[in-house]
């Protein structure tokens, strides 16, 4: 099988969901070894999850299946190109090849337009739209400084 097949298993996801009402237009499916192993669909409006978007469901999902959070040797199929938020779950997920389908160009013309993120990312924090505080930076650093000490943990 093929980047098109798989893509196109994203693409269905994307369009059976969406007509059942259960979020926005979009799809995604992770594949390893040929086989997919993570399926996602945008739930945003179904779940109330402003995180809910299809890649981080899909990019869950195969987590799940697969008892890792470590998704190398993986592929991630997208049904769009991946807003902001998603791009950097795909990264931190490890897949070793991100495929996808419509452009962010398409998605901003029928209302799913995250230029907005993109500009606000390339901004210094004091000058974004969100207000930010940042306050006891010493004692977040001691969490950090026993996580680093730690002999168990679990380095991702």
């Amino acid at each position: 099988m093929n980047d098109e097949h798989f893509l196109r298993q994203a693409l269905d996801l994307a369009h059976t969901h969406m007509q059942a009402g259960e979020g926005g237009p979009f799809g995604a499916v992770v594949v390893k070894d040929g086989v997919i192993v993570g399926e996602g669909w945008n739930q945003v409006t179904s779940t109330n999850d402003p995180t809910a978007h299809a890649e981080v469901q899909a990019i869950r999902d195969a987590g799940r299946r697969l008892g890792t959070f470590n998704l190398a040797g993986a592929v991630l199929y997208a049904s769009c190109q991946p807003c902001p938020m998603c791009l950097a779950a795909t990264y931190w997920s490890r897949v070793d090849r991100l495929v996808y389908g419509g452009s962010a160009e398409d998605a901003a013309a029928v209302g799913f337009d995250d230029a907005f993120l993109h500009d606000q990312l390339r901004r210094d924090p004091k000058e974004r739209s969100l207000p930010v505080t940042h306050i006891l930076p010493e004692e977040s650093k001691a969490v950090f400084e026993a996580w680093a000490a730690k002999d168990d943990k679990v380095p991702y």
